[in-house]
């Protein structure tokens, strides 16, 4: 009798660990419950870096904020055009935009948007590398024939980026100011696009990010001269693409990162919300690891002040660089970004 009791009581145990683990398994109450589909604005072309790890994030949201997101792409004027429609947009957390953190931070110095990092919270998700790729047929098979050429032929040698103050022009601008050279800037509405053009002959030089142009790269339909990094990038289905310090070794270029913003004023409860799916969802996403292994990029989410930090760096060279350039509308100091030491 007392070892059918003790049997009974295992039983009853043992239920109720099965019942208390599925009750910890499930998905954590959240803040913000959304009632209809959520929109992020890529202001940017489908199939370039932003569009693509966007579509991977949301993808990992979705299920747990029980509502569908939409990515709509709305690229024009260096990304301003989507950023300024998700601000005229209502500040209710049903509209979000993404991007490079550099570009968002630029915007006012540069012209384009009265808008600066301290009016949004950013989610950040991958940081980014500039790769300077030429398309093959081209005679230049290193990064040392190529900046010969430019010096050789000043102002002639065409370069695709994705428009003023992307991540491939940042690249361009940076290696001009450490080399004297001069390029013939060819924009388009977004990197793929950029990458595309260069493939296709229209160009002949992308600086553009790794992410774009990965599968060009191991499709041999562009060759990679140099990666904008302290350290050479080893691209899976590729190989090592060397560091452009071995040519220009002062130039320093930090991390790029990029992710999702939201407007500051949306409802507390909206924040909360990212906060926790960042912290429980997105630094342990397996897929978006997997993203950027496959595709050159470097994972870490990071979200609040500690993203403010993280993207810093990269924002102060860009924004000195084009202020010394003659291309800023304003000094970097007048949004509280002192020249870099």
């Amino acid at each position: 009798m007392l070892k059918k009791f003790a049997l009974i009581l295992v039983l009853f145990a043992t239920v109720g660990l099965v019942f208390a683990t599925g009750t910890a398994e499930k998905k954590e109450e959240l803040p913000w419950k959304p009632t209809k589909p959520i929109q992020i604005i890529v202001p940017w072309a489908a199939g370039g870096s932003t569009d693509q790890v966007t579509r991977v994030v949301a993808g990992e949201l979705e299920d747990h904020l029980g509502q569908k997101i939409v990515i709509v792409n709305q690229p024009g004027a260096s990304g301003s055009v989507g950023t300024k429609s998700c601000l005229d947009a209502p500040h209710d957390g049903y509209t979000w935009t993404a991007g490079a953190a550099a570009d968002l931070g630029g915007y006012k110095v540069l012209g384009f948007l009265d808008t600066t990092l301290d009016d949004w919270v950013l989610y950040l998700d991958v940081a980014n590398v500039a790769v300077v790729s030429v398309n093959p047929n081209t005679p230049y098979k290193t990064f040392d024939d190529l900046l010969k050429a430019f010096k050789e032929k000043p102002g002639q040698i065409s370069v695709a980026t994705a428009g003023q103050s992307s991540a491939g022009h940042n690249a361009i601008e940076a290696i001009r100011k450490y080399t004297g050279i001069e390029y013939k800037h060819v924009t388009y509405d977004g990197g793929n696009p950029a990458v595309i053009a260069t493939v296709a002959g229209e160009t002949e030089v992308v600086t553009q990010l790794a992410v774009e142009q990965a599968d060009m790269l191991r499709g041999k339909k562009l060759r990679a001269l140099a990666v904008l990094a302290d350290k050479p990038l080893e691209l899976k289905g590729y190989g090592t693409i060397p560091s452009i310090n071995k040519w220009i070794p002062q130039l320093k270029s930090a991390p790029n990162y990029f992710g999702i913003w939201v407007p500051k004023d949306v409802p507390k409860e909206v924040i909360e919300t990212f906060n926790i799916l960042w912290d429980k969802v997105i630094k342990n996403s397996q897929k978006l690891k997997d993203y950027a292994a496959q595709r050159g990029a470097i994972f870490d989410p990071a979200y609040g002040d500690e993203a403010k930090k993280k993207v810093f760096p990269f924002l102060q060279q860009v924004l000195w660089i084009y202020y010394d350039a003659g291309k800023a509308k304003m000094s970097p100091e007048a949004i509280g970004v002192p020249r870099p030491q």
